[in-house]
């Protein structure tokens, strides 16, 4: 269900704000934010608006993922960020396509066993809280890659929106107080004083965010250098510093972000574009497609005991594989090609049965010849000339490392948890990481995050991606096979439950609400774990559809706050 919560911009800007209730069941007939030329969908409202309002005065998709992003590191500080990382994946209107990694970066002093004590083990915390956990930042970076490649209007017009939202401030949600509420005790612990959110803040009170606000004035004054180098840096390197971290003042001047080739492959007659390496989503996902590509899943069912076998096997398989094989393509050789063939999944898949469960005791990763968050936020923007961007960014956990420049007004994120601390041991979302994925200085740790979009007749069909840390690639997975298998709408196949497998634990993680208890029954009858207690949410997508008659549906997560604007 959605409802339609305000007009502006003389009518011709529309602002979808759905209730906070799971639907009852798919068949609830939701539908989304529907608009003629362009859309954005967000985490929040106001994000939305303010790249909404980019592509109405002309701007393009690229533009108005800048503005968006800015908006979200002041209205979303639970995982918008200038203090974290992110990537892009892009098509343009000619069908052109590409993907940029603005991925933070271990520092130079970094080492394989950093996080580890004197005999060896992990020392508890230290990967996630504090100092030591921060990466160094890459979404300022990946921003002015982006303007510089693609943008049309003045970087200033783009960032002033954000300057402005922050100065003013930001109504608190029902959602935010409750995160804030929740996160509040770690703020004071890790940072060892006051700052901003450690008040009692409720629904309806404003935050301002006025240190950010200067933050990003001196970004529009001094352009890059205003968040790498100069006042802003030393705020950061010794705010880190002082929390026992390491990341020095050359590490933020010597970072750069990537343009990098994506993941492309096909099921059936579409063409999926994805995330490609240091993300594993690209990877996973054209594994999983591949799994299930032989498969009529649309005469199985959505969400019947047979496709959840069928896809829970596929995922143990590629999480199996992404444990073992992948990483930072600059640090590490990777066998995409192979990992992705039709051919090599097939192999794959030749222990699966339908009458039992495989072990995931059973399973480990292929064998080739001569060889992340929940805390994350994700945006989808179609502009009315044709391009479309897929772009999920991240602190990776709650607030990050907890760590606030207060004097710059941002959270710092704790991306050194997604590196292998030590390989074999899970990471704060149950992942398991090898070698491939070990600690060296100026690498790129391993993420989950999918932005994707997807192309049906050699045309846009949708734009889709999730947080979620590691349930983030079976989040975009399930979206994309709900409208194309399922023949669901875009708000509909973002509503429905969803479900999780990745290899280890061997357990499939269900929504609480969704799936009926003979299900269950039948696939614990034939050996599955589920798990639905202490289950929330999965995953918060945030999606466009491109429909027969050309038009856009938004399909924006009622978990969240989120919010589709467009015109």
């Amino acid at each position: 269900m959605k409802k339609i919560c305000s007009l502006f911009l003389i009518g011709l800007l529309a602002i979808q704000c759905k209730n906070i209730q799971p639907p009852k069941s798919v068949v609830h007939k939701a539908q989304g934010l529907i608009t003629e030329n362009a859309m954005v969908v967000s985490a929040r409202v106001e994000a939305s608006e303010i790249g909404s309002q980019i592509l109405l005065k002309g701007g393009n998709a690229f533009d108005a993922m800048i503005a968006t992003e800015l908006a979200l590191a002041v209205a979303y500080p639970f995982a918008g960020n200038i203090g974290g990382g992110g990537f892009m994946v892009y098509r343009l209107a000619d069908g052109t396509t590409g993907a940029l990694d603005y991925r933070e970066k271990a520092p130079l002093a970094a080492s394989k066993n950093m996080f580890l004590d004197e005999i060896g083990d992990i020392i508890n915390g230290k990967s996630t809280l504090g100092g030591m956990a921060v990466g160094v930042p890459g979404t300022i970076d990946g921003l002015f890659k982006v303007h510089e490649k693609f943008g049309t209007l003045p970087f200033s017009s783009l960032i002033q929106p954000a300057i402005d939202l922050a100065n003013k401030g930001v109504v608190v949600t029902k959602k935010q107080a409750e995160r804030i509420a929740i996160y509040k005790e770690y703020f004071y612990k890790v940072n060892g004083t006051k700052i901003l959110l450690d008040s009692v803040w409720k629904e309806g009170d404003t935050i301002k965010y006025v240190q950010l606000a200067k933050t990003l004035q001196r970004i529009n004054e001094h352009g890059r250098d205003g968040f790498y180098k100069g006042e802003t840096a030393e705020m950061l390197v010794n705010t880190v510093q002082k929390l026992g971290g390491i990341i020095t003042l050359e590490d933020l001047e010597k970072y750069q972000a990537k343009w990098r080739k994506p993941v492309e492959f096909t099921y059936k007659d579409l063409k999926i574009i994805s995330m490609s390496p240091p993300s594993s989503g690209g990877i996973c996902m054209a594994q999983i497609f591949n799994a299930i590509e032989p498969f009529n899943l649309s005469e199985l069912g959505h969400n019947s005991e047979k496709t959840i076998q069928l896809l829970t096997e596929a995922e143990r398989r590629a999480y199996a594989d992404r444990s073992h094989y992948l990483g930072d393509p600059d640090f590490i050789k990777i066998p995409i090609e192979t990992l992705i063939s039709k051919s090599y999944v097939k192999k794959r898949m030749e222990s699966f049965s339908w009458d039992n469960a495989t072990l995931s005791s059973t399973i480990t990763h292929g064998k080739i010849a001569g060889f992340e968050s929940n805390e994350t936020t994700h945006y989808s923007i179609v502009d009315k000339f044709g391009n479309a961007i897929s772009a999920t960014t991240t602190l990776n956990g709650a607030y990050g490392s907890k760590v606030f420049v207060s004097e710059g007004g941002f959270f710092l994120n704790n991306e050194m948890d997604d590196f292998s601390s030590k390989p074999g041991t899970p990471n704060m979302f149950g992942l398991i990481g090898a070698e491939a994925n070990s600690i060296e200085p100026g690498k790129r740790m391993l993420s989950s995050m999918t932005p994707t979009i997807v192309e049906k007749n050699n045309k846009f069909y949708m734009s889709v991606g999730s947080p979620g840390g590691s349930t983030i690639i079976t989040s975009v997975l399930q979206t994309i096979l709900n409208v194309y298998e399922f023949d669901l709408g875009m708000q509909e196949a973002v509503n429905a439950p969803r479900f999780h497998h990745q290899w280890l634990p061997d357990v499939i993680t269900m929504e609480p609400i969704g799936f009926d208890s003979t299900l269950i029954k039948n696939l614990q009858q034939k050996g599955y774990i589920i798990k639905q207690e202490n289950t929330t949410i999965i995953g918060k997508v945030d999606a466009i559809l491109r429909l027969p008659n050309g038009k856009l549906e938004g399909g924006a997560d009622y978990r969240g706050d989120d919010t589709a604007a467009g015109f």
